[in-house]
């Protein structure tokens, strides 16, 4: 009998975690504290700072240094100087900040050329048209440039990044 309450609270707990794991908070659905912050986790589950790095420095994802230098990775060529640097920026920011600046700089600098990461309408969007021969826009597979625990694993790197 004690087995049987064990594996059903296991089951029980197994099933709670997994979907407060997959609770996936969508892009229309992000509730931003005066238009600058993102208090709540996009996911419910905690960045991983060195995936974070990963999406920083992949060209194919993020490719955050192409922008901005980050003397935490010395031996990652050709980092830019458009955008504030991360040095730092641990210190400078909240991580509910850091989410919303991650998430869409645009609310928190309106002039920025930062790309909006996580917004999946398309009017929000400047895409190539149809003729366009590389990825024009699609409305079948149009999603958001980064996903939601991909935006926690930048946020969680950057805020480990607290020394100028």
């Amino acid at each position: 009998m004690n087995s049987r309450f064990i594996s059903a609270a296991l089951a029980t707990a197994m099933v709670v975690m997994g979907a407060s794991a997959s609770a996936e908070i969508k892009p229309a659905d992000v509730v931003w504290e005066d238009e600058i912050a993102i208090p709540a986790s996009l996911t419910g589950v905690p960045g991983d700072p060195a995936e974070g790095m990963k999406v920083l420095t992949s060209r194919s994802l993020g490719n955050c240094v192409a922008c901005h230098e980050n003397s935490a990775m010395p031996d990652v060529p050709f980092q830019g100087n458009v955008g504030p640097t991360f040095d730092g920026v641990g210190a400078r920011w909240s991580e509910a900040e850091l989410r919303g600046i991650v998430a869409n700089a645009k609310n928190t600098f309106p002039g920025s050329v930062m790309p909006v990461f996580y917004n999946d309408d398309p009017a929000d969007y400047i895409r190539p048209g149809n003729a366009y021969t590389a990825k024009a826009y699609d409305p079948e597979t149009f999603s958001t440039l980064l996903t939601a625990q991909q935006i926690e694993d930048v946020v969680a790197y950057l805020t480990t990044l607290t020394e100028y």
